[in-house]
Protein backbone atom coordinates (compact mmCIF):
# COMPACT_ATOMS: atom_id res chain seq x y z
CA UNK A 1 0.00 0.00 0.00
CA UNK A 2 0.99 3.42 -0.97
CA UNK A 3 -0.57 7.00 0.33
CA UNK A 4 0.01 9.65 -1.26
CA UNK A 5 1.17 13.11 0.34
CA UNK A 6 -0.54 15.99 -0.75
CA UNK A 7 -0.63 19.95 -0.37
CA UNK A 8 -3.22 21.63 1.66
CA UNK A 9 -4.65 22.74 -1.38
CA UNK A 10 -5.97 19.37 -2.03
CA UNK A 11 -8.57 19.73 0.95
CA UNK A 12 -10.25 22.41 -0.69
CA UNK A 13 -10.25 20.80 -4.37
CA UNK A 14 -11.84 17.86 -2.70
CA UNK A 15 -14.58 19.56 -2.03
CA UNK A 16 -14.82 21.15 -5.93
CA UNK A 17 -14.25 17.94 -7.33
CA UNK A 18 -17.17 16.74 -5.38
CA UNK A 19 -19.60 18.51 -6.92
CA UNK A 20 -18.72 18.22 -9.97
CA UNK A 21 -19.38 14.21 -9.55
CA UNK A 22 -22.71 15.01 -7.71
CA UNK A 23 -23.56 17.13 -10.93
CA UNK A 24 -22.78 14.07 -13.27
CA UNK A 25 -26.77 12.93 -11.95
CA UNK A 26 -27.57 15.26 -9.11
CA UNK A 27 -31.24 13.72 -8.81
CA UNK A 28 -29.74 9.94 -8.55
CA UNK A 29 -27.17 10.15 -6.51
CA UNK A 30 -29.53 12.74 -4.23
CA UNK A 31 -31.75 9.97 -3.98
CA UNK A 32 -28.63 7.38 -3.10
CA UNK A 33 -28.29 9.77 -0.08
CA UNK A 34 -31.77 9.89 1.13
CA UNK A 35 -32.07 5.84 0.83
CA UNK A 36 -29.12 5.79 2.59
CA UNK A 37 -30.23 8.26 5.26
CA UNK A 38 -33.48 6.62 5.35
CA UNK A 39 -32.00 3.22 6.17
CA UNK A 40 -29.93 4.04 9.03
CA UNK A 41 -33.09 5.78 10.55
CA UNK A 42 -35.76 3.36 9.97
CA UNK A 43 -32.80 0.46 11.28
CA UNK A 44 -32.20 2.89 14.47
CA UNK A 45 -35.92 3.05 15.21
CA UNK A 46 -35.70 -0.48 16.68
CA UNK A 47 -35.70 -1.03 20.07
CA UNK A 48 -32.60 -2.29 22.18
CA UNK A 49 -30.30 -3.46 19.00
CA UNK A 50 -30.77 -0.39 16.26
CA UNK A 51 -28.06 1.50 16.84
CA UNK A 52 -25.66 -1.64 16.74
CA UNK A 53 -27.15 -2.73 13.39
CA UNK A 54 -26.94 0.70 11.62
CA UNK A 55 -23.16 0.82 12.82
CA UNK A 56 -22.51 -2.59 11.25
CA UNK A 57 -24.40 -1.60 7.99
CA UNK A 58 -22.41 2.48 7.77
CA UNK A 59 -19.58 0.99 6.38
CA UNK A 60 -20.73 -1.14 3.70
CA UNK A 61 -23.19 1.67 2.73
CA UNK A 62 -20.41 4.47 2.89
CA UNK A 63 -18.31 2.41 0.34
CA UNK A 64 -21.41 1.50 -1.38
CA UNK A 65 -21.80 5.74 -2.23
CA UNK A 66 -17.72 5.55 -2.74
CA UNK A 67 -18.79 3.02 -5.55
CA UNK A 68 -21.85 5.52 -6.80
CA UNK A 69 -19.27 8.15 -7.07
CA UNK A 70 -15.79 6.66 -8.22
CA UNK A 71 -18.98 5.57 -10.91
CA UNK A 72 -20.28 8.47 -11.61
CA UNK A 73 -16.75 10.15 -12.38
CA UNK A 74 -15.55 7.00 -14.77
CA UNK A 75 -19.37 7.55 -16.79
CA UNK A 76 -20.07 3.64 -16.20
CA UNK A 77 -23.70 3.25 -14.84
CA UNK A 78 -25.42 3.71 -12.09
CA UNK A 79 -28.52 2.45 -9.81
CA UNK A 80 -30.07 1.98 -6.69
CA UNK A 81 -28.25 -1.63 -6.05
CA UNK A 82 -24.87 -0.08 -6.41
CA UNK A 83 -25.42 1.36 -2.88
CA UNK A 84 -25.47 -2.02 -1.19
CA UNK A 85 -22.01 -3.10 -3.21
CA UNK A 86 -19.92 -2.02 -0.71
CA UNK A 87 -21.41 -5.79 1.18
CA UNK A 88 -20.04 -7.97 -1.82
CA UNK A 89 -16.20 -7.96 -0.62
CA UNK A 90 -14.83 -8.47 2.73
CA UNK A 91 -17.89 -8.35 4.29
CA UNK A 92 -16.72 -9.99 7.12
CA UNK A 93 -14.03 -6.95 7.64
CA UNK A 94 -16.48 -4.13 6.93
CA UNK A 95 -19.10 -5.81 9.87
CA UNK A 96 -15.87 -5.71 12.30
CA UNK A 97 -15.21 -2.24 11.16
CA UNK A 98 -18.63 -1.23 12.25
CA UNK A 99 -18.54 -2.75 15.54
CA UNK A 100 -14.98 -1.75 16.67
CA UNK A 101 -16.14 2.12 15.31
CA UNK A 102 -19.39 1.80 17.84
CA UNK A 103 -17.02 0.11 20.84
CA UNK A 104 -13.97 2.53 20.30
CA UNK A 105 -16.92 5.58 20.08
CA UNK A 106 -18.29 4.47 23.55
CA UNK A 107 -15.21 3.66 24.97
CA UNK A 108 -14.09 7.65 24.76
CA UNK A 109 -17.39 8.52 25.73
CA UNK A 110 -17.58 6.45 29.11
CA UNK A 111 -14.14 8.08 29.60
CA UNK A 112 -15.34 11.27 29.44
CA UNK A 113 -17.51 10.16 32.89
CA UNK A 114 -14.55 10.23 34.60
CA UNK A 115 -14.30 14.04 34.09
CA UNK A 116 -17.60 15.53 35.08
CA UNK A 117 -19.20 12.45 36.12
CA UNK A 118 -21.40 11.65 33.14
CA UNK A 119 -23.13 14.74 33.05
CA UNK A 120 -22.45 15.92 29.21
CA UNK A 121 -22.94 12.38 28.33
CA UNK A 122 -26.31 12.10 29.72
CA UNK A 123 -26.91 15.19 28.30
CA UNK A 124 -25.76 13.71 24.77
CA UNK A 125 -27.83 10.41 25.06
CA UNK A 126 -31.08 11.92 26.33
CA UNK A 127 -31.15 14.46 23.24
CA UNK A 128 -32.82 16.77 25.61
CA UNK A 129 -31.56 20.18 25.56
CA UNK A 130 -28.21 20.76 27.62
CA UNK A 131 -28.43 22.46 30.75
CA UNK A 132 -28.67 26.22 30.24
CA UNK A 133 -26.75 27.02 33.70
CA UNK A 134 -24.16 24.11 32.81
CA UNK A 135 -23.81 25.62 28.84
CA UNK A 136 -23.05 29.01 30.79
CA UNK A 137 -21.17 27.97 33.63
CA UNK A 138 -18.91 26.23 30.68
CA UNK A 139 -19.47 22.48 33.01
CA UNK A 140 -19.56 20.74 28.96
CA UNK A 141 -16.30 22.31 27.28
CA UNK A 142 -13.87 19.94 29.21
CA UNK A 143 -15.53 16.52 28.68
CA UNK A 144 -16.59 18.10 25.09
CA UNK A 145 -12.92 19.14 24.43
CA UNK A 146 -12.02 15.61 25.88
CA UNK A 147 -14.35 13.79 23.13
CA UNK A 148 -13.22 15.74 20.42
CA UNK A 149 -9.71 14.74 21.01
CA UNK A 150 -10.39 11.57 21.98
CA UNK A 151 -12.35 10.56 19.00
CA UNK A 152 -9.97 12.44 16.38
CA UNK A 153 -7.12 9.23 16.44
CA UNK A 154 -10.63 6.80 15.78
CA UNK A 155 -11.72 9.19 12.51
CA UNK A 156 -8.43 8.96 11.33
CA UNK A 157 -8.52 5.22 11.62
CA UNK A 158 -11.73 4.76 9.91
CA UNK A 159 -12.30 7.64 7.75
CA UNK A 160 -10.30 4.96 4.39
CA UNK A 161 -10.61 1.83 6.64
CA UNK A 162 -14.06 0.32 4.93
CA UNK A 163 -12.91 1.12 1.22
CA UNK A 164 -9.43 -0.27 1.96
CA UNK A 165 -11.41 -3.29 3.23
CA UNK A 166 -13.53 -3.38 0.24
CA UNK A 167 -11.58 -1.90 -2.51
CA UNK A 168 -8.28 -3.46 -1.95
CA UNK A 169 -8.89 -6.64 0.28
CA UNK A 170 -7.09 -5.35 3.12
CA UNK A 171 -7.77 -6.67 7.04
CA UNK A 172 -8.95 -4.61 9.77
CA UNK A 173 -5.70 -4.21 11.40
CA UNK A 174 -3.97 -2.93 7.98
CA UNK A 175 -7.30 -1.17 6.72
CA UNK A 176 -7.11 1.03 10.43
CA UNK A 177 -3.69 1.51 10.38
CA UNK A 178 -2.89 2.78 6.41
CA UNK A 179 -5.99 4.96 6.99
CA UNK A 180 -4.54 6.13 9.90
CA UNK A 181 -1.15 6.67 8.41
CA UNK A 182 -2.61 8.56 5.30
CA UNK A 183 -4.21 11.27 7.21
CA UNK A 184 -1.24 11.85 9.54
CA UNK A 185 0.59 11.96 6.31
CA UNK A 186 -1.81 14.64 4.95
CA UNK A 187 -2.68 16.71 7.87
CA UNK A 188 -2.85 19.66 5.99
CA UNK A 189 -5.06 18.97 3.42
CA UNK A 190 -7.21 17.60 5.57
CA UNK A 191 -6.89 20.65 7.66
CA UNK A 192 -8.03 22.65 5.01
CA UNK A 193 -10.80 20.03 4.22
CA UNK A 194 -12.15 20.24 7.51
CA UNK A 195 -12.75 24.23 7.00
CA UNK A 196 -14.18 23.72 4.04
CA UNK A 197 -16.52 21.78 4.94
CA UNK A 198 -17.37 23.87 7.70
CA UNK A 199 -18.09 26.52 4.94
CA UNK A 200 -19.81 24.26 2.77
CA UNK A 201 -21.93 22.27 5.27
CA UNK A 202 -22.70 24.21 7.99
CA UNK A 203 -22.67 28.28 7.46
CA UNK A 204 -23.75 28.32 3.81
CA UNK A 205 -27.03 26.46 4.39
CA UNK A 206 -28.16 28.23 7.20
CA UNK A 207 -27.21 31.45 5.25
CA UNK A 208 -29.46 30.76 2.40
CA UNK A 209 -31.94 29.74 4.89
CA UNK A 210 -32.13 33.35 6.55
CA UNK A 211 -31.87 34.67 2.80
CA UNK A 212 -35.14 32.79 1.51
CA UNK A 213 -37.12 34.01 4.82
CA UNK A 214 -35.60 37.81 4.21
CA UNK A 215 -36.56 37.90 0.73
CA UNK A 216 -39.85 35.78 0.34
CA UNK A 217 -43.14 37.35 0.88
CA UNK A 218 -43.99 37.41 4.52
CA UNK A 219 -41.04 37.55 6.41
CA UNK A 220 -40.21 35.44 8.70
CA UNK A 221 -44.28 34.30 8.78
CA UNK A 222 -45.29 30.39 8.15
CA UNK A 223 -45.97 31.32 4.64
CA UNK A 224 -42.19 32.26 3.88
CA UNK A 225 -41.20 29.27 6.04
CA UNK A 226 -43.64 26.77 4.10
CA UNK A 227 -41.69 27.63 0.95
CA UNK A 228 -38.44 27.85 1.97
CA UNK A 229 -38.44 24.85 3.83
CA UNK A 230 -38.28 22.31 0.70
CA UNK A 231 -35.58 24.22 -0.72
CA UNK A 232 -33.45 24.31 2.17
CA UNK A 233 -34.11 20.27 2.41
CA UNK A 234 -33.46 20.20 -1.65
CA UNK A 235 -29.89 22.58 -0.36
CA UNK A 236 -29.32 19.99 2.51
CA UNK A 237 -29.27 17.40 -0.15
CA UNK A 238 -27.15 18.75 -2.38
CA UNK A 239 -24.51 19.50 0.13
CA UNK A 240 -24.22 16.29 1.70
CA UNK A 241 -24.01 14.63 -1.69
CA UNK A 242 -21.20 17.20 -2.30
CA UNK A 243 -20.12 16.19 0.82
CA UNK A 244 -20.11 12.26 0.14
CA UNK A 245 -18.66 12.19 -3.05
CA UNK A 246 -15.65 14.71 -2.08
CA UNK A 247 -14.85 11.35 0.20
CA UNK A 248 -14.20 9.46 -2.56
CA UNK A 249 -12.29 12.53 -4.42
CA UNK A 250 -10.04 12.50 -1.07
CA UNK A 251 -9.32 8.95 -1.57
CA UNK A 252 -8.80 8.78 -5.58
CA UNK A 253 -6.33 11.29 -4.77
CA UNK A 254 -4.28 9.82 -1.89
CA UNK A 255 -4.94 5.57 -2.64
CA UNK A 256 -6.35 5.97 -6.13
CA UNK A 257 -2.48 4.53 -7.85
CA UNK A 258 -2.67 1.86 -5.55
CA UNK A 259 -6.62 0.52 -6.30
CA UNK A 260 -7.06 -3.29 -6.69
CA UNK A 261 -10.86 -3.34 -7.80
Amino acid sequence: MRAETLPASAGWRWLSDGFVIFRRNPALFSMLVVLYWTILILVNIVPGIGAVISSLLIPGLSVGLMQVARDLERGHPVAIPTLFNGFQRNTRTLLALGALYLCATLAVLALSTLIDGGDFLKALVSGEEMDREALESGAYLLPAAFVTLALLPVLMAWWFAPVLAAWHNLGVGRALFFSFVACWLNWRAFFAFSLALLLFAGILPGVVFGLLLALLPGGEGGVAAFVATPLLLLIAVTVFSTVYASFYASYRDIFGNAELV
